[in-house]
C-alpha cells in the first residue's frame, strides 16, 4: 500500500516525502459520509505504518493502484482487434479519474459488491477476438481461473458439447458477432446474422414486410413535401359498436326508458354541466383522442374558426342519437325476449290443456261407469249388479283411471255401491260353521279401499278408509252376534275362525275383538270354573287362545293358581291326576310364579312322602319314592335336592352305617348301593350335592373295610370297595370334564360370533343375541306398552327394558332382573 497522497515521492530516488498540504481528495472526503473506509487488517493493527501491503489491496481512495473490477461484463471492439497499449492505458486513467466522483454521489448500501475472482486473469483480455469458436473451446478461460462457472454447471446437470435447459434445447457456440463493412447503423449493410443464427434459429422475416416497415418508419421523420397541414383524421362509430357499448354498460337497476332519459345538472367543476343520462357522467373523465389544447405563445396564432356553442350542440345531439339508438336496441332485445317467453308459455299451456282434456274424458268415463252401476243396483233393474262385477269394475277404475281413482271420494263410492251388495252377501253367514266364508273377497275389497296412506295397525277415522268402514259396519255386527251366543268351553271352532280372518280384518278391529268379546267371556268362565268337580280340564279351553292372546291371557294365570292352590290341600302325592292337570301350565306361567306355586303347594306334599318312606335293605317298599321322583320334571332340581338332602339322604346313610357294623357282605351292600343311585337321573346325579352324598357313603364303607383288620373281613371286599371307589369317582371326573368341555365349545362360539358382529350392539341386541344362543323366542308384543316401553316376549316370560334394565312381569309390580336370571327363567 502507497502513501503517496500524503508523503509524496521523489522520482529520482523514490523516497517518500511528507506533505502537509490540504488536498483534493481530502477536500471531497472530508464531509462524506458515504465514503469508503479502509478495514485495518491484523498485521497493519501489529505493525502500524511499516506493515507491507500488497500493491493489489490499494485502495482507489488513496490514489493507488485500482484492483480490476472482474464481474464487468466482456466489452469487444470492432474487428476483434485489440487496442495499442497506449489506448488502454489512457483509458483506464480517464476510468480512475471518473470512477472516485461517482462513487462518492452513490451511498455505500446501494454500491454493489463486487465479485471474487481468482487466478492470474490479465484485465486487458476484454472477451474473444472475432471469429466462431466450437464448443470444444467454450469456457477455455477457466484454466486461469479456479473454474467455479463450469462446476457450477456441471453440478446443475450440464453436458458439454449439449445445450442449456431442461430438454438441453439452448444454443451450444456462444454468440458470435459479425463485423459490419462500414461504420453505418445497424441493418445498414444487408442482414446481420451469422450461420450459427440462421442454423439455431431457422425463422427467415419477408424482405418485402421488412421493406415496407422501414419504408413507413422513414416517412415520419420526413417533411411534408406540400409544406401544408395536416388532414384530420375522422372516427367513426358503426350502429353495431353503439349496441356492444350499451350492453356493456347496462348496469341501471331502474326500468330503462326512465333512466335513459334522466337529466342530470353536474356543478362538481367550475362550470356547470347537463347530461342527459347517467351513463354520460361515467365519460365526462375520459381523456380526449387529441391532446389538450397548449396556451397561445407568441409566435403561435389564433384558431381561425372556433365555435364552442355549435360544437357543444352538435355533441348533445351525437349523444342523444347514441342513446335513442341504444334504447331502440335494448327495447329491441327486451321484445325478442319477450317472444321467447311467450312462446314457452305457449308450450306450457298447450300441454296443460292436453293433460286436463285427457282427465276430463277420464273423468267422464269414470263417472259413465258409475251411473251404470248406480243404474243396475235399482230394484228394479233386470240385471242387477253382483259383488264379484262390481269388484271388477273398480279394479278397472283401478287400473286405468288410476289417479282419478285415488283423487275420487272412495268412502262415498263404497258406501253408497259396494255396503249394499255386502250386506247382501253376509245376509246369511254362520262365522262358527264356516269360518273362511268370504275371505278372498275381503281381501280383494282390501286391495281395492283400503287407504295406503294410513297407518293400519291402529284405531281409524272412519271416514277416511272405506275398507276400515266397511269392516267396522257391514261384517263386524255378525261377529258381536256371533260372540254372544258362542261358549267358551267350546273354543276351536271361534279360533278357527279368528285364524282364518287375522290377515284380513284391520289390527285394531282384531284387537277389539279380543280385548272386548272374548276375554270377558274366558273371565267369567274362569271364575266359574271349580276343579274339583269341573271334568274338563281348563287348559283345553284356554291353550288355544295363547297364539291368538298371548299376555292378555296373563290376568286369567293368577285366580287360575289361586283355584289350583285351594283344590291341591288335600291331595296326597299317590294321586297322579295332580300332575295331569298342572303339567301343561308350566310353559305357560312364567318361571318364577310356576316354581313359587310348586314351593308352596307340591314340595311340601312330596316331603311328608319322604318322611313316610322306609328304607329296609331285606324289604323295600319302592311306592313313595317313586311318587317323589314322577315331579323332577315338575319342580325344580334344587328343590328336589332339597328335599333329598334333608328326608332321605339322613335315614339312608343311616341304614348304611347300622348294616356295615354288623359283619355285612359287601357284594350285596355294593349292589345296594348301585340300586339306589341307578335310581336317580343324571341330572339329580350330577348335582354337587348329591355328589356329596353318595362320595359320603363310599368313604363310610372304605372306613368299614379299613377298620376291621383283626376280625374276619370277607375275602376282596376290600379290593371290590376300592374298585367301586375309584370306579365312581373317576366316573365324576370324566362327567366334570365333559361338562367343562362344552362350556369351553359354547365360550368360543360366543367368541366367534363376537368378533364376525363387529357393529356396537345395544341392550336390546344384546337380549336378542342371547335369545338366539339358547333358542327362546324373544318378539315385541304388538300393540302392548307399559309406562310407553314396548312390552316384548322372552319364551313365556313377558318383559320391557327400561335404561339398560330388564324388568320381568311378577304377580303385582314388575321386578328388575339380571340377563343370566332371565335366560334362567325362560329355560
Amino acid at each position: 500500500m502507497s502513501m503517496s497522497h500524503l508523503y509524496g515521492t521523489d522520482g529520482a530516488d523514490g523516497v517518500e516525502m511528507e506533505s502537509f498540504e490540504v488536498s483534493d481528495w481530502d477536500l471531497q472526503n472530508e464531509f462524506n459520509p458515504h465514503r469508503q473506509r479502509h478495514r485495518q487488517t491484523k498485521e497493519e493493527a501489529t505493525y502500524g505504518v511499516w506493515a507491507e501491503r500488497d500493491s493489489d489491496e490499494e485502495r482507489p481512495s488513496f490514489g493507488g493502484k485500482r484492483s480490476r473490477d472482474y464481474s464487468a461484463p466482456v466489452s469487444f471492439v470492432s474487428a476483434g482487434l485489440r487496442k495499442a497499449a497506449a489506448e488502454e492505458l489512457s483509458d483506464e486513467d480517464s476510468e480512475e479519474d471518473e470512477k472516485p466522483a461517482k462513487q462518492e454521489e452513490i451511498p455505500k448500501e446501494f454500491v454493489p459488491k463486487k465479485l471474487k475472482t481468482g487466478g492470474n486473469f490479465k484485465p486487458s483480455q476484454k472477451g474473444f477476438v472475432g471469429g466462431t469458436k466450437s464448443f470444444v473451446d467454450f469456457g477455455s478461460w477457466e484454466r486461469h481461473t479456479k473454474g467455479i462457472g463450469q462446476k457450477l454447471l456441471q453440478k446443475m446437470g450440464y453436458v458439454p458439447g449439449r445445450g442449456l435447459g431442461k430438454n438441453a434445447q439452448g444454443i451450444i457456440n456462444p454468440i458470435e458477432a459479425k463485423q459490419r463493412k462500414g461504420k453505418g447503423a445497424v441493418g445498414a449493410y444487408g442482414s446481420e446474422r451469422t450461420p450459427q443464427s440462421l442454423q439455431d434459429f431457422p425463422v427467415v422475416d419477408s424482405e418485402e414486410e421488412a421493406e415496407e416497415e422501414f419504408q413507413k418508419e422513414l416517412s415520419q421523420w420526413r417533411k411534408d413535401p406540400n409544406g401544408g397541414k395536416k388532414k384530420p383524421k375522422y372516427s367513426y362509430k358503426t350502429v353495431e359498436e353503439l349496441k356492444a357499448k350499451g350492453r356493456i354498460n347496462k348496469k341501471l337497476a331502474a326500468p330503462q326508458k326512465e333512466l335513459s332519459q334522466v337529466k342530470v345538472i353536474d356543478m362538481t367543476g367550475r362550470e356547470q354541466k347537463v347530461y342527459y343520462s347517467y351513463s354520460q357522467i361515467s365519460h365526462k373523465h375520459n381523456i380526449p383522442d387529441d391532446s389538450p389544447q397548449q396556451p397561445l405563445g407568441k409566435d403561435s396564432k389564433p384558431q381561425g374558426f372556433a365555435l364552442p356553442e355549435l360544437e357543444h350542440n352538435l355533441q348533445l345531439l351525437i349523444d342523444i342519437t347514441e342513446q335513442e339508438i341504444i334504447q331502440n336496441d335494448r327495447q329491441l332485445q327486451y321484445e325478442r325476449d319477450m317472444v321467447i317467453n311467450l312462446s314457452h308459455e305457449i308450450q306450457k299451456m298447450s300441454e296443460v290443456l292436453s293433460h286436463e282434456e285427457k282427465a276430463i274424458s277420464n273423468l267422464s268415463k269414470v263417472l259413465d261407469m258409475v251411473e251404470e252401476c248406480e243404474r243396475r243396483m235399482q230394484p228394479g233393474c233386470e240385471n242387477p249388479l253382483t259383488l264379484d262385477e262390481c269388484a271388477k269394475i273398480f279394479e278397472t277404475l283401478q287400473d286405468k283411471y288410476y289417479e282419478e281413482y285415488r283423487m275420487s271420494d272412495r268412502v262415498d263410492l263404497a258406501v253408497a255401491i259396494v255396503f249394499p251388495l255386502m250386506k247382501d252377501y253376509f245376509k246369511n253367514w254362520d262365522p262358527l260353521k264356516d269360518c273362511s266364508y268370504g275371505t278372498e273377497i275381503i281381501a280383494k275389497w282390501k286391495s281395492l279401499l283400503e287407504n295406503d296412506q294410513l297407518l293400519s295397525h291402529s284405531g281409524q277415522d272412519l271416514s277416511t278408509d272405506a275398507f276400515h268402514r266397511l269392516m267396522w259396519e257391514i261384517w263386524m255386527p255378525y261377529v258381536r252376534n256371533i260372540v254372544a251366543r258362542w261358549q267358551p268351553r267350546n273354543c276351536g271352532s271361534m279360533v278357527d275362525f279368528l285364524d282364518s280372518w287375522v290377515n284380513v280384518v284391520p289390527v285394531w278391529i282384531l284387537d277389539n275383538i279380543l280385548d272386548q268379546l272374548i276375554f270377558p267371556k274366558l273371565q267369567k268362565e274362569v271364575e266359574s270354573w271349580n276343579p274339583l268337580t269341573d271334568t274338563v280340564p281348563i287348559h283345553s279351553w284356554i291353550h288355544p287362545w295363547l297364539p291368538l292372546m298371548q299376555a292378555r291371557l296373563e290376568p286369567l294365570y293368577s285366580p287360575i293358581r289361586n283355584k289350583l292352590a285351594n283344590a291341591l290341600q288335600k291331595w296326597h302325592p299317590s294321586d297322579s291326576s295332580a300332575k295331569l292337570i298342572l303339567q301343561p301350565w308350566k310353559d305357560v306361567f312364567t318361571p318364577g310364579s310356576w316354581e313359587a306355586f310348586m314351593v308352596k303347594n307340591i314340595v311340601p306334599k312330596l316331603g311328608m312322602c319322604l318322611n313316610e318312606l322306609i328304607i329296609n335293605p331285606h324289604q323295600q317298599h319302592m311306592d313313595a319314592f317313586y311318587w317323589v321322583m314322577d315331579w323332577e320334571g315338575m319342580i325344580s332340581v334344587s328343590s328336589l335336592v332339597g328335599l333329598l338332602e334333608k328326608h332321605f339322604f339322613p335315614k339312608w346313610l343311616q341304614v348304611l352305617c347300622s348294616w356295615l357294623s354288623n359283619s355285612p357282605n359287601y357284594e350285596e351292600i355294593t349292589k345296594w348301593y348301585l340300586g339306589w343311585k341307578s335310581m336317580f337321573s343324571d341330572q339329580v346325579l350330577a348335582h354337587p350335592s348329591i355328589k356329596d352324598k353318595f362320595n359320603e357313603a363310599l368313604d363310610i364303607m372304605n372306613r368299614a373295610v379299613s377298620s376291621s383288620v383283626g376280625g374276619y373281613m370277607q375275602p376282596g371286599a376290600r379290593e371290590n370297595i376300592a374298585y367301586l371307589t375309584h370306579t365312581e369317582r373317576r366316573k365324576d371326573f370324566q362327567y366334570e370334564a365333559m361338562q367343562e368341555r362344552r362350556e369351553a365349545e359354547n365360550m368360543a362360539q360366543r367368541g366367534i360370533g363376537m368378533a364376525a358382529s363387529s357393529v356396537p350392539m345395544n341392550f336390546k341386541d344384546l337380549i336378542q343375541t342371547k335369545a338366539e344362543e339358547h333358542n327362546i323366542v324373544f318378539m315385541p308384543v304388538i300393540g302392548k306398552r307399559h309406562e310407553g316401553k314396548q312390552l316384548y316376549t322372552f319364551g313365556r316370560i313377558v318383559i320391557y327394558i327400561d335404561r339398560g334394565v330388564v324388568f320381568v312381569q311378577g304377580e303385582k309390580t314388575w321386578v328388575p332382573t339380571s340377563l343370566q336370571s332371565l335366560i334362567d327363567m325362560a329355560k
